[in-house]
Formats: structure tokens, C-alpha cells, sequence
């Protein structure tokens, strides 16, 4: 008989669509994985984080982890993340047990994607300059950010990732988050979050280092 593994279930809300398939991806690459301790089941709706919980009808408790991007110190940018967290922050006190977590990425998605592949621990001037890493870690030639973000090029993209690039990845962004120690810098705080507005810098990893060690997948090598 097989053996019937339990399942877990993890919610988030994202910003946009390569997020969505990105946990897509990640859920079936786990499911896939036969020395998982869990199958994993991924809520991840594009959806604002106090809108989620005004809506949230499942009862107990629930953590909740928002994917954002920090794209720019520009006052636009900065005001809409600030508001995210206001958000997230509002959330919480609807009463519904919900506590939210903060996986943002500063400047955007990209910085993690180029961690599955390689080291991209220098501050960069633009989020357009993310280009040139990911044409060079998945042998491709986009010919700007918009058309990797495609559907048809992010999932092909997505094909070229193994689950051992994900620790890979998680590895790599624990040492962004200690050479910001090590320099110097400190973390903003704002309604309880914790951010760098120095790139790069970035807390998704936490997520799914979460996931991958609840399923006892981190210690795993191959």
C-alpha cells in the first residue's frame, strides 16, 4: 500500500501573476517529491492583504504571507508599500485571528528568481538591470522584463529550476540578510515590518524556507 502522506496547506496574497506561478510551480515540485514528509496545498489569491481577511471565512487561526516588491525608494513606490503594510497591519485586527507575514523583495520577484541560479549580492541602480541576470542564469534573450513575465517565457523559465535550486536560492538570500548585518545597515520598521530599503534585500525566502522544512526537504541534497 502507499505510503499517504498528510497534506499542509499555506495561504498567501501576491501582486501579480509570476507570483501565482511561481507557488504553482513550487507546490506540484514538492508534491513530486517522493521523501516529502507532507503534500502541500498553496492558497495564493492576487488580492489585497486586508481585503483577503475581510473576506477570510475559515475558522482558527491563520498566517497569511503577502509577496511584494519594494521596486524603488520613488515616492509612488514607497507610498504603495507603506500602504501595503498599513494593510496587513489592519488585518490583523478584524478579529479573525489572522497574523500576516511580510516575504517582500526589494527591488522586485526578479532578485529571487536570479538567487534559484547564481549569487546577486550587489546594489543595483535600477530594476531594469535584473535583465541582464536572468537572460544569462536561464540562457535566454528577452529582450526586456516584460516579455520574461510573459506566461509562455516565466513558465518555461520556471522548467529550468530544480527543488534543489530552491535551497540554493534560500541559501543565498540568507546571506544578502547577513552581509546587510555585517555592513552595517539596519532594517526599517514600520506597523511591526521589518524591511531594507538598501537592494538587494529580500524576506520571501523565510516562506519558503518554512515550507521546505515543515516537509523535512531542506537537509536533502542531490
Amino acid at each position: 500500500m502507499p505510503n499517504m502522506r498528510l497534506n499542509k496547506k499555506y495561504y498567501f496574497t501576491v501582486d501579480g501573476q509570476t507570483e501565482q506561478w511561481y507557488f504553482a510551480w513550487l507546490q506540484q515540485k514538492i508534491n513530486q517529491e517522493a521523501s516529502s514528509r507532507y503534500t502541500v496545498s498553496f492558497d495564493y489569491p492576487i488580492k489585497n492583504p486586508l481585503k483577503r481577511a475581510k473576506g477570510w471565512i475559515l475558522p482558527g487561526k491563520a498566517e497569511i504571507t503577502h509577496i511584494c516588491d519594494y521596486e524603488s525608494e520613488d515616492e509612488i513606490h514607497t507610498t504603495h508599500f507603506r500602504e501595503t503594510l498599513d494593510a496587513m497591519k489592519e488585518a490583523q485586527k478584524l478579529g479573525k485571528q489572522i497574523t500576516y507575514k511580510l516575504g517582500y523583495s526589494n527591488f522586485t520577484f526578479e532578485l529571487w528568481m536570479i538567487l534559484h541560479k547564481r549569487d546577486c549580492f550587489g546594489s543595483l541602480n535600477h530594476r531594469r538591470n535584473y535583465l541582464q541576470f536572468i537572460n544569462r542564469c536561464y540562457d535566454e534573450d528577452f529582450e526586456n522584463l516584460k516579455a520574461f513575465k510573459h506566461e509562455n517565457n516565466f513558465k518555461r523559465v520556471l522548467g529550468k529550476i530544480s527543488i534543489n535550486d530552491v535551497k540554493a536560492a534560500i541559501d543565498r538570500a540568507k546571506r544578502i540578510t547577513q552581509l546587510k548585518q555585517t555592513n552595517g545597515f539596519t532594517p526599517q520598521q514600520y506597523k511591526g515590518y521589518f524591511f531594507y530599503i538598501e537592494n538587494p534585500s529580500l524576506s520571501i525566502w523565510e516562506a519558503v524556507e518554512k515550507i521546505l522544512s515543515d516537509c523535512r526537504l531542506l537537509n536533502q541534497r542531490r
